[in-house]
């Protein structure tokens, strides 16, 4: 097919989102829709002593202030996670659920207190303003040991020095005590702000008994269920909508207590609710990401041979364990710990702790880029402490090719790592790396050179479903229960439907964004979509296939065993008799046996995307700013869709990646009070930040799946985060943990002995160009 599996057509959506026709949140219009405003803590950790609302509530405009007393009249339940217990042995957690609004005590600057609803933004925002709380701060915890610490205060009850829990497997004692090398490491993971362009939002409303709310999500289904129980009512009785999401990073997948709480205001006035965070709200509110500590230590034999792997690391959570940030830590970050090194034994302790900083959730690679930095960062301290070329030594170490089980029992499938690995070096042209360094340095900077192997499980939800109708107008329906937040499904989906049976791609329309259209869904997260809504259409194409060939059998009169069927066509073997599968679906309308076929199903396994990023960073000593100046990298992704998407969605991946790396970081003060609560204060990458990203796809199909498909979504961000962050501590001399802005970087080359150096003059006709 021109335009199916592999073709790479200009993504169909993107004329309509250049020409204004987006459907985002704030472009859809409701009839008396009333806006809503939250009152947020000021405080890190705080006693609500008491609420005032009696000038808030006689404010022009108002229809209703709303506080933890309304909640408890109506009985609205608590925000529990998604998983409530260790993914690998079932413990369950220690959780203290986020209330709806804040009663008694506060515990992040953010948490709301109480809802505003007035005709008009500006009113809500005025009778906020006027709302008095009786606030008696407490002492905070900003940082996981501080929350570890034996006098900390305790965030809640329910989570008894302030641990939700702390597990450990594995033991490798034995390989330790025999290995001829060991390097030890503390890897920071530091805390980032996801920042979709799109800020999240919701418009609530109640009619006939039901609730329907329009709202940037990324995982309507699931979302929609866990508003549901906070409701107390049944999923059927809620609707979420989303027609197109302006971003979501992971800051969107999982559910928030503003989507019940708009739900229930709209119920309460008899209105729309409408509320859309600002960027100050998305700072404060929105689940942020890493922020993850471990002691790790790597044993080796006398030939650089890795023995064991050993790991203690701790979660900061924040406030609240949100959404699935547990299982974070027990599955995604358990599940590749040594990567696609040959590790014969690896032995992990997991902790993690809630603190008085925003909830973390999850964003590109959550737990994998965590465990892949950290093994990274300790083969390129073995390289110096075994004095093996750090290339090589990772080459030792590899395991060849998939499939592979590691040390922990956890299967990938398929994967060329060494040949990949030894195609990016050679892409990378490192013996040239000495003379670019020398030629930096003549400018007065220092060059690093940083690479990085990387592996991630790709799936998400286990479960997915799709719904094909052939409609009357000779279109195809292809509706899913996935969901698109700008990965061009519009295109790609559309592409494997027509590969499979042969059909225009311009006939096929994607419908989503709808949880009345389909009974389930997983909607995106964990680069799942490709994988698992792409296998729902490749099984239920096979159906329609064999619920055709028995039209089309009936409509040439031969026997069914005589047609075959291919590009779009069913054939009758040894003939040139044909009938195209549109013409196929019209007849079977016709008879009242139409083609239309819903499927779902629930994977076994996950997809597993590779690569190895190699990258060249550049220092001013003067200034410590650092440029990423070369980057290329060699990658996996199994079968590609659309190679023009595929790539798109790796740069995104890498942008994000190299902006942790080098730019963002969410702080906090000892007082619990965020640092970095907007754009003027946290740098977000821009396109200056990048060279050209050199990505070469080199693919092997992925087995546990019939499309031979692999999630590339989020790989890049894995690899390249890892790659600067041995670049920056090569061009320092020394272990360096991000992010690489100027001041730190500044400071770790003042700690080093590298100042300023002395530049180069600059001839007068270059300078004045």
């Amino acid at each position: 097919m021109p335009d199916g599996i592999g073709a790479a057509p200009r993504r169909r959506e993107d004329a309509r989102f250049l020409t204004g026709g987006g459907t985002y949140l704030d472009d859809l219009h409701f009839a008396r829709v009333a806006q809503a405003v939250f009152l947020r803590s000021p405080h890190a950790h705080a006693e609500i002593r008491a609420i005032d609302v009696t000038e808030a509530r006689a404010a022009p405009g108002v229809l209703a202030v709303l506080t933890a007393a309304e909640v408890a009249e109506d009985g609205l339940s608590a925000l529990r996670p998604t998983v409530e217990a260790n993914v690998q042995t079932g413990e369950p957690f220690r959780v203290a659920p986020q209330p709806p609004l804040a009663r008694d005590k506060v515990r992040w600057v953010g948490e709301p207190v109480a809802l505003v609803v007035a005709e008009t933004r500006a009113q809500a925002l005025d009778a906020a303003e006027r709302i008095a709380v009786d606030y008696a701060p407490l002492p905070s915890v900003t940082t996981a040991a501080a929350a570890q610490a034996p006098d900390a205060p305790l965030l809640a009850p329910e989570v008894p020095g302030n641990l939700c829990f702390d597990w450990h497997v594995g033991d490798a004692s034995a390989a330790f005590a025999q290995a001829r090398h060991v390097v030890r490491l503390r890897v920071h993971n530091h805390r980032i702000v996801t920042n979709p362009m799109e800020p999240r939002g919701a418009v609530g409303m109640f009619a006939d008994g039901r609730y329907t709310l329009h709202v940037s999500s990324q995982n309507l289904h699931g979302n929609r269920d866990v508003t549901a129980k906070v409701l107390g009512v049944p999923p059927e009785a809620v609707r979420f909508v989303a027609p197109d999401v302006g971003g979501g990073f992971g800051a969107k997948n999982f559910s928030y207590i503003e989507h019940a709480l708009l739900l229930w205001a709209a119920r309460r006035t008899g209105r729309p609710v409408k509320w859309i965070a600002t960027r100050s709200e998305t700072f404060l509110a929105d689940h942020q990401a890493r922020d993850h500590t471990a002691d790790a230590a790597l044993a080796l034999d006398a030939d650089g041979r890795f023995l064991a792997l050993r790991v203690q690391s701790v979660a900061n959570l924040g406030a609240a364990m949100a959404g699935g940030s547990g299982a974070v830590q027990t599955n995604q970050y358990v599940h590749l710990q040594g990567s696609v090194y040959a590790i014969p034994t690896i032995e992990l302790r997991v902790a993690a702790v809630v603190t008085n900083t925003t909830p973390i959730g999850v964003t590109r690679g959550p737990g994998f880029l965590e465990a892949i930095t950290i093994i990274e960062r300790l083969i390129d301290a073995a390289a110096v402490e075994t004095g093996i070329d750090r290339a090589e030594l990772r080459r030792r170490n590899l395991v060849p090719v998939a499939p592979m089980t590691n040390a922990l029992g956890f299967t990938v499938d398929s994967g060329r790592f060494r040949a990949n690995f030894d195609a990016a070096l050679a892409a990378a042209d490192l013996p040239g790396f000495a003379a670019r360094r020398s030629e930096s340095a003549a400018r007065g900077c220092l060059r690093g050179l940083g690479f990085a192997c990387h592996i991630k499980g790709t799936g998400g939800s286990p479960h997915e479903n799709v719904d094909i109708r052939f409609e009357p107008d000779g279109s195809v329906a292809l509706i899913t229960g996935t969901q698109t937040i700008g990965q061009g499904h519009e295109t790609t989906f559309p592409q494997i439907l027509a590969d499979r049976l042969g059909i225009p791609n311009a006939a096929i329309r994607l419908c989503q964004g709808d949880t009345d259209l389909i009974p389930a869904g997983g909607g995106h997260g964990s680069s799942r979509a490709t994988y698992m809504g792409g296998t729902a259409i490749h099984r239920a194409s096979e159906t329609i296939v064999e619920k055709g060939r028995t039209v089309a059998a009936r409509m040439m009169e031969v026997a069914e065993a005589d047609v075959g069927f291919a590009d779009g066509l069913f054939r009758v073997a040894g003939t040139d008799r044909t009938v195209p599968l549109l013409e196929v679906a019209a007849a079977a309308h016709r008879a009242g046996t139409p083609l239309d076929t819903f499927h779902a199903w629930t994977r076994e396994a996950m997809t597993f995307p590779t690569g190895t990023h190699v990258v060249e960073v550049e220092i001013d000593r003067e200034t410590g700013r650092t440029r990423l100046v070369r980057h290329v990298a060699v990658d996996d992704y199994g079968v590609v869709v659309n190679p023009m998407v595929a790539l798109g969605q790796a740069h995104g991946a890498l942008a994000q990646g190299a902006g942790q790396a080098l730019l963002e970081a969410a702080i906090y003060d000892q007082d619990g009070q965020p640092v970095a609560g907007s754009f003027m204060d946290y740098a977000m990458p821009r396109a200056d930040d990048f060279p050209p990203f050199d990505i070469r796809l080199a693919g092997t199909p992925c087995t546990t799946n019939p499309l031979g498909v692999k999630g590339c979504g989020e790989a890049a961000t894995i690899g390249v985060f890892p790659a600067i962050g041995n670049a920056v501590s090569d061009a320092i001399g020394a272990p360096f943990d991000g992010p690489a802005t100027p001041n730190r970087v500044w400071e770790a080359l003042r700690a080093r002995g590298l100042g300023e150096a002395p530049r180069t003059p600059v001839p007068l006709a270059v300078a004045t160009r």
